[in-house]
């Protein structure tokens, strides 16, 4: 579902106010806007979503024990596996990588889960809900992707606010790595790095069109640079 994106300006607006409220730095004049005035906006198709969502997870089970032959083979009857990126892959398959980078794509998850409608926030103070990985496939148990969806009561997050937390998280994915610079105390329970996966997961999802906007990235192509 394709909708007319929000005033960009109105909706930067509210979101430096927040970053007011948390107590945080606010990015200097100019920032760069994420859209602009006369954009449309939508989000990936579902499946999509699903499937990077349900891959992430296999990563970060990976992190915790799952093994390799149970994680291939997960992927393999559910499909998956083109869908899982290189760096993923050679994780998945040997253990290769940085595997606290892998550890922290559980916030990425948590992201896509509030876009398919499975989590209830994504507060940038708080944790991810202690209730997500029974939103899941349930991994040891053999659930398949097929099974999960088919449990899962997905509702997708409408396009117009899925862009307005993501000017948000823009801004605080900024506000909280210069906090950590400059040894600014945190106003939650998170850091940086969370931030930046939540992001990462919002700027993959949610696709703009416009005549400044390239074609929508691949995972491993979101640029968190600026």
């Amino acid at each position: 579902m394709t909708k007319a994106a929000p005033d960009p300006r109105a909706v930067r607006e509210a979101s430096l106010d927040e970053l007011e409220r948390l107590g945080l730095p606010l990015p200097p004049p100019g920032f760069p806007m994420i859209w602009e005035s006369g954009d449309t906006v939508e989000l990936r198709p579902t499946l999509d979503i699903e499937a990077r969502c349900a891959v992430l997870h296999v990563v970060v089970a990976r992190c915790f024990g799952m093994p390799t032959e149970i994680a291939m083979s997960w992927l393999l009857g559910s499909h998956l596996v083109d869908l899982v990126t290189p760096p993923e892959w050679q994780f998945v398959i040997g253990a290769k990588g940085d595997h606290r980078s892998f550890v922290l794509h559980h916030d990425a998850v948590f992201a896509l889960a509030w876009l398919l409608g499975l989590s209830r926030h994504l507060d940038p103070t708080a944790p991810p809900e202690g209730r997500l990985m029974s939103q899941m496939p349930d991994l040891p148990a053999g659930e398949s992707f097929g099974s999960w969806r088919s449990r899962s009561l997905m509702s997708p997050r409408d396009p117009v606010e899925a862009a307005v937390l993501l000017d948000l998280y823009y801004c605080l994915d900024w506000a909280f790595q210069e906090a950590a610079r400059i040894g600014m105390r945190l106003p939650g329970e998170i850091d940086a790095n969370a931030i930046g996966q939540r992001r990462w997961a919002l700027e993959w999802a949610i696709v703009f069109h416009g005549p400044y906007h390239d074609k929508p990235p691949e995972w491993e192509e979101v640029d968190l640079s600026v």
